[in-house]
């Protein structure tokens, strides 16, 4: 899709993202927030432990907002590019599809119609105002459903209380929202905040972190700040500490990615 890189030379605020690379890269313990949609465009994508789901050009994988999953993007000709389409939860509203079980992701091919419907979005991208994102998300979702990917409209799984957290560690990213600040804007005693977050497997902490280094491999992977930048945007008193907490949750420093690119 040629018109990718048109959009994104003249537009920072868009509803998609580009990841490149031309080097190997290895990403583990990648958390995912919400649905995200990832379509490989050059080169090969692995995910699982043990690779256990691959996606070449032209194909795609469509991740629920539970998933936390190793990642790994394989250059072939030189490059590796994806495009990225992360939805919200409103973009799902009225479309519900309920299943037993909801599926941890869903894959298939862009055939012409999808393929020319993400052009239209990418291409529309560029002047359309940020009201009117969710308007052409839903649009996806309807044709993934007429194309017979029904089990998209579950791949937003029951958000619960560690979504609305997320939602606020990330709106006061380089804040570093306090504990207290949460259960003031939640509207609950950080006691029961913790008890009810301890039974969806999650924490405060736990979910800062995520929320914090997601989006600083999200900054790596699609600009050219600065690290020393990047690690202030996403709330870290130091470069060091990013660095340090980055390596742990992802299996490589923030250098080392931004050498792959």
């Amino acid at each position: 899709m040629n018109a990718v890189n048109t959009t994104l030379i003249h537009n920072e605020l868009l509803p998609f993202s580009v990841y490149r690379s031309q080097a190997e890269q290895h990403i583990l313990n990648v958390p995912i927030s919400k649905p995200v949609f990832i379509l490989v465009l050059n080169g090969e994508k692995e995910l699982g432990e043990n690779a256990e789901l691959v996606c070449q050009p032209g194909e795609f994988v469509f991740l629920s907002n539970t998933a936390g999953v190793n990642m790994r993007n394989i250059p072939k000709d030189k490059t590796y590019r994806a495009l990225l389409i992360e939805f919200e939860q409103e973009d799902f509203e009225g479309l519900k599809h309920h299943m037993n079980q909801a599926p941890k992701y869903v894959t298939g091919v862009s055939e012409y119609h999808l393929t020319n419907t993400l052009q239209q979005f990418v291409e529309w991208s560029a002047y359309a105002p940020e009201a009117l994102w969710t308007l052409r998300r839903r649009e996806l979702l309807q044709l993934m459903v007429h194309l017979g990917f029904e089990d998209v409209l579950s791949l937003f799984d029951n958000p619960g209380l560690s979504h609305k957290v997320t939602e606020l560690i990330k709106s006061r990213l380089s804040d570093d929202i306090s504990a207290e600040v949460l259960c003031h804007e939640i509207g609950m005693s950080e006691s029961t905040l913790r008890r009810k977050l301890k039974t969806e497997n999650t924490s405060i902490q736990t979910l800062k972190e995520q929320t914090k280094l997601g989006f600083g491999l999200h900054l790596l992977q699609t600009t050219q700040h600065a690290i020393g930048y990047i690690s202030a945007e996403c709330g870290y008193q130091s470069q060091s500490r990013f660095t340090e907490r980055f390596k742990q949750q992802f299996g490589l420093t923030p250098s080392a990615l931004r050498k792959t690119k």
